[in-house]
């Protein structure tokens, strides 16, 4: 099993939903004199995405080198059409990832952006306005979609920069001085570190070199262990390992608090519900936000380890999707994601065991059958899922 690398000297900050991270992105862009790459899987139309689609094409309309790819089944046919025609005529590289699922099922889900090769931008936020529905726009959140990004600075973003730019040659046809041109970019000296001592490690999970990279990340943290894990995640359907990790830990007196979004698919619900009675048989905290859309994929175990990032705990990002994640070992940005954290399960509502002794043999065998549908499916496209 692969160890998590992790670089030193990095200023990680952690920012609360697209209302920290898109002033602080735009400036970047603002800023920026020589390149930009940025990735998302929701490019959507409305105010908050255009007021960074247009600071995109400003910096393409004063020279900065600017690559941009979306994903095509999050954002759209008819809006990935829409941006590649305002793109092109401010100059800017645009990319759409596997139009009309040509390469697969597989997706992009990863959220990055790395300006100049000084500053990059990783979560889960995607490129959209925090008050309206990731799949259906026209409808209003009852409160601003909860989600987390992180600001990096320091040797860390060098390796950032160079996936993205893999990533933009993996996707496009480059012919032979474009592709000379992007390995000399790939090789430059990167930028010095930062102020803060913070190590921090960037994950990717991707269908060539990286396949279980991110669960890996997780496992071994799960494994070591000593106090508590918390873990907040929309989409809870990991595959038998990383409940088990869920489960030890718990066996072994460690806190283990699972705050999960739920209400937005009914069959999704039901899978994760299939697993509550043996995580709370084993002493997991099972807490569901109900408040609003919770889009947050980020976890903090002991004092000093916490991640940030596109992977939700399910099969698609662990086993198929592209995701990517930055991982952190501080203590300061562990109680910061912490109290994040806390204040989500204070508004979340505890599950209780006795919740189950109840439901009826019909509900019951739904659980069972919204699993077993979830395996097959997984089993079929997403390789070493169990």
């Amino acid at each position: 099993m692969h160890t998590v690398n992790f670089i030193g000297q990095n200023d990680v900050i952690l920012l609360e939903s697209g209302t920290a991270l898109f002033p602080a992105l735009i400036a970047a862009i603002d800023a920026a004199q020589q390149d930009i790459h940025f990735e998302t899987y929701i490019f959507g139309a409305d105010s908050a995405a255009m007021s960074i689609q247009a600071a995109l094409m400003r910096a393409g309309q004063r020279g900065v080198k600017v690559r941009v790819v979306v994903d095509w089944f999050g954002t759209g046919d008819v809006q990935s059409k829409r941006l590649g025609v305002a793109f092109a005529e401010a100059g800017v590289r645009y990319r759409v990832f596997n139009r009309w699922f040509r390469r697969g099922v597989t997706r992009t889900h990863r959220k990055i952006a790395v300006i100049d090769r000084a500053i990059a931008f990783v979560g889960g936020i995607n490129t959209n306005d925090d008050w309206l529905c990731d799949y259906d726009p026209t409808r209003r959140l009852p409160a601003p979609r909860w989600d987390f990004a992180v600001q990096v600075s320091g040797p860390l973003v060098a390796q950032i920069h160079r996936e993205t730019q893999a990533q933009w040659a993996r996707i496009g046809h480059l012919g032979l001085l474009r592709r000379i041109d992007l390995f000399r970019e790939m090789r430059a000296k990167p930028r010095a570190g930062g102020e803060a001592p913070m190590q921090a490690a960037f994950v990717v999970r991707d269908n060539w070199r990286n396949r279980r990279t991110i669960q890996r990340a997780y496992l071994q943290a799960l494994g070591r262990a000593r106090t508590s894990v918390m873990m907040a995640n929309p989409y809870f359907a990991p595959g038998r390992k990383f409940r088990e990790a869920l489960a030890k830990a718990a066996q072994r007196g460690v806190e283990v608090t699972l705050l999960i979004g739920v209400g937005e698919f009914w069959l999704q619900d039901m899978v994760a519900h299939s697993f509550y009675p043996k995580l709370l048989d084993c002493g997991v905290n099972v807490i569901e936000y109900r408040k609003t859309q919770l889009h947050a994929k980020v976890a903090v175990i002991d004092d000093d380890w916490s991640t940030v990032g596109s992977s939700n705990c399910d099969g698609l990002s662990l086993f198929l999707n592209q995701e990517a994640n930055v991982v952190v070992r501080d203590a300061a940005f562990a109680r910061s994601m912490r109290e994040h954290i806390e204040r989500g399960v204070a508004d979340g509502v505890a599950i209780q065991r006795d919740h189950f002794v109840h439901v009826g043999r019909f509900r019951r065998a739904g659980y069972g059958i919204a699993y077993f549908l979830y395996k097959l499916t997984m089993r079929v496209f997403a390789i070493g899922y169990a």
